[in-house]
C-alpha cells in the first residue's frame, strides 16, 4: 500500500467520509489517519459536523400518493402529424417528445426518491456507513459463532433489549457472529451473515415508530432492505444482489 501525503489525504477526506472512495483509496486514507494526528483531527471535526447536521436538520416526508399523482398527471404525447417522420431525418427528430420525457424523468426521479422517505434516510445512511466501517477496520464481529444460542446470550446485559437472532444456514445464509454498534447515537445489535463471498449486516434496534412493510432500495452503491416490526427496526445492508438480500429479509420476517 502506498503512503499518501497530507495534501492527498485532505483532498480525499470528504469522499472517505461519505464512503465514496474506491476500496484501495479508502484503505490508504484510513492508514494515513492512523499515523497523522493533524489529518485525524480534521477528519474528526468533519465527522462531528456531519453528526450535528443529521441531528438538527429538518426532514419532511412527502404526502402519500404524490408519486402516483405525478405519474397520472403526465399525458402521453400526441401522435406526430402525418409526414413528420420523414422530417425527423432532417435533425429535429425527437423534439416533440422532449416535454413528455422530461416530465416523466422528473416523476420517476421523485418516485425513486420517495421510495426511501426522508424520515428514514438518516438511519439508512448510517447503516451503510457502519457496514462499510465494519469491513474496512476488520471489526466485523465481537462474538464469532454460527450458533444462535451462543450469539443471542452474548448480547445479554450489553443492550437494553433482546435482539432476535436467526440462522439460515440451510437456506444459504449462515450466521457468522454479531457485534455491538450504534446508529443515530442509539445502541444496536449487528448480526453478520454470509452468502457466497458476500457479507451482510443486519442492524436491529428499538423504535417507537409504527410497524412498516419492508422496502428494498439502494444507497451509495449498496443494497438495503428495511422494515419495522414489534417495536424493532431492522436494516439489512450488503453488496449482495437486491433479490437475494430481499430473500433473506423475507426469511427473517417469517421467523419474527
Amino acid at each position: 500500500m502506498n503512503d499518501i501525503d497530507c495534501k492527498t489525504c485532505r483532498a480525499w477526506l470528504h469522499g472517505y467520509l461519505d464512503n465514496e472512495l474506491e476500496t484501495n483509496a479508502a484503505a490508504e486514507v484510513a492508514e494515513h489517519l492512523r499515523h497523522c494526528a493533524e489529518c485525524a483531527r480534521e477528519y474528526a471535526d468533519a465527522r462531528r459536523l456531519v453528526a450535528q447536521l443529521k441531528a438538527h436538520m429538518s426532514y419532511h416526508q412527502a404526502p402519500l400518493g404524490l408519486a402516483q399523482r405525478l405519474l397520472a398527471s403526465i399525458d402521453a404525447p400526441a401522435s406526430p402529424p402525418a409526414g413528420l417522420f420523414q422530417r425527423w431525418q432532417g435533425g429535429g427528430g425527437w423534439r416533440w417528445l422532449a416535454p413528455g420525457f422530461s416530465s416523466l424523468a422528473l416523476a420517476l426521479a421523485l418516485v425513486f426518491y420517495l421510495a426511501a422517505p426522508s424520515v428514514e434516510r438518516p438511519w439508512l445512511d448510517e447503516a451503510v456507513s457502519s457496514h462499510v466501517r465494519s469491513l474496512m477496520v476488520d471489526h466485523l464481529n465481537d462474538v464469532v459463532s454460527s450458533d444462535r444460542h451462543t450469539v443471542k446470550p452474548w448480547f445479554t446485559g450489553k443492550l437494553d433489549f433482546a435482539p432476535p437472532v436467526f440462522d439460515f444456514s440451510q437456506q444459504g445464509y449462515p450466521l457468522l457472529g454479531g457485534r455491538l454498534d450504534y446508529l443515530q447515537q442509539q445502541s444496536a445489535a449487528a448480526l453478520i451473515y454470509g452468502h457466497g463471498r458476500h457479507l451482510i449486516n443486519l442492524f436491529i434496534l428499538p423504535t417507537a415508530d409504527a410497524d412498516a412493510a419492508a422496502q428494498n432500495l439502494s444507497l451509495r452503491g449498496y443494497n438495503l432492505v428495511a422494515w419495522r416490526r414489534n417495536h424493532l427496526r431492522f436494516i439489512l445492508v450488503s453488496d449482495l444482489e437486491q433479490s437475494e438480500l430481499a430473500a433473506l429479509g423475507q426469511l427473517i420476517q417469517k421467523d419474527l
